[in-house]
């Protein structure tokens, strides 16, 4: 695949030179025609497919009554989705806002407000919140920091999924701990089945917020309306943002009510945060999202899981994740960005992340069958990475 040069574009993203123009279900059509199993879902983010019939219908709908207004005045649709999330996360309060960065960066502010002057934010190392200064700062990857000196303070960095280290980090100005469920950027990382609760437990002896960032796994995408549910704790601070919407911008910071009565009228704000547009889609998201679909999104995670080891690829060396979130890592001979690209031009749209993995978040409607297609794509496109390999070993010899 040959780089597309998009002259009047900032060269910050590395395009692949496909784009996609139709959407059907859990399948994408480029500018050709071709059709491609969506294996991504936009990073997380069309979790009910392309084109759904219920969700073109709230967003046409609206479009014909209202775009924006402000948050000067009342939007009833925020108040409906509002209360969808504090129903769902038995949390207090709701703000909305556009991305996920946005919402860890209120996230910061709401519990800097409620610590009264302490401030020190406990991160792990690994975790992704977001790319402005202040969730890029509690994002602890080095090469994400680099050329953006000096990060914002206060934040304390330790191992994921690693308690006697938090127990070490905390100090009198420690305010909270703001971890995500699964660390969805840095390859899939499933903690230990006691992390959160374990987390819960020191919050509550020394009086710290818990911060639980579920931008990426919330929403259904692990199986619960929460990833933090299947540890059946409650955090203080959840923040969300890609598949609440199915693609229209939006994100929202769900807080507890000790939390909640601290902010005040001029504390954040967000112009464009929920929008009547975005919050169309976003209710028609909750109304989808039905204890049946969360089963069903738990069996087809499995299957896949499943699926995937029983095809026992040599060159695979973990299989992980929850519901459908799933990495796939594989050992130095292959290459996954590579990987990646042999199962596009094969017709199969997925993503890699941390260490050499190979990231698949199918959306919740695919299928058993599109299953199976993704598992004999998968199977057959390694074993051509194994054939070349053999050949170039050959040739050597």
């Amino acid at each position: 695949m040959e780089q597309h040069n998009n002259s009047s574009l900032l060269k910050n993203y590395n395009r692949l030179p496909i784009e996609f123009v139709k959407g059907e279900g859990a399948f994408l059509f480029d500018t050709k025609g071709k059709k491609y199993l969506d294996f991504l879902s936009g990073i997380a983010v069309t979790s009910f497919g392309h084109a759904h019939p219920q969700l073109t219908k709230a967003v046409h709908d609206q479009v014909d009554k209202i775009w924006h207004t402000s948050n000067l005045f009342e939007i009833s649709l925020q108040e409906q989705v509002a209360q969808k999330l504090t129903e769902q996360s038995k949390l207090a309060k709701v703000f909305f806002c556009n991305s996920g960065t946005e919402a860890n960066e209120a996230a910061i502010k709401f519990a800097r407000k409620f610590g009264k002057g302490k401030s020190t934010i406990i991160t792990a190392l690994g975790g992704f919140h977001g790319r402005t200064m202040g969730s890029l700062s509690a994002s602890a990857q080095y090469k994400l920091w680099q050329g953006f000196f000096p990060l914002t303070p206060g934040f304390t960095h330790v191992p994921y999924d690693d308690i006697a280290a938090i127990n070490d980090s905390i100090n009198s100005d420690t305010v909270a701990i703001m971890i995500e469920p699964i660390q969805g950027e840095n390859g899939v990382i499933v903690p230990s089945k006691d992390y959160l609760k374990k987390l819960r437990a020191i919050c509550d002896a020394n009086d710290l917020l818990l911060i639980i960032d579920e931008v990426q796994t919330g929403i259904g995408r692990t199986g619960k309306y929460f990833a933090y549910q299947w540890t059946e704790i409650k955090p203080d601070i959840v923040t969300i943002a890609k598949g609440i919407a199915n693609g229209l911008p939006l994100g929202a910071v769900i807080c507890s009510e000790k939390v909640a009565e601290v902010i005040q009228p001029g504390d954040h704000g967000s112009t464009f945060g929920g929008n009547p547009v975005s919050l169309a889609a976003a209710l028609a998201v909750t109304e989808l999202l039905t204890d049946d679909v969360l089963n069903k999104i738990q069996q087809l995670g499995e299957s896949l899981l499943t699926g995937i080891k029983n095809l026992q690829l040599e060159k695979v060396t973990d299989v992980r994740g929850c519901g459908l979130m799933i990495g796939v890592e594989f050992d130095a001979s292959i290459q996954v960005k590579d990987l990646m690209k042999e199962l596009l031009e094969n017709g199969v749209v997925t993503g890699t992340s941390g260490n050499n993995t190979l990231r698949l978040l199918p959306p919740f409607v695919i299928n058993q069958k599109e299953i199976d297609l993704f598992l004999l794509t998968l199977s057959k496109v390694v074993d051509k990475f194994r054939k070349a390999e053999v050949k170039q070993l050959q040739s050597v010899q």
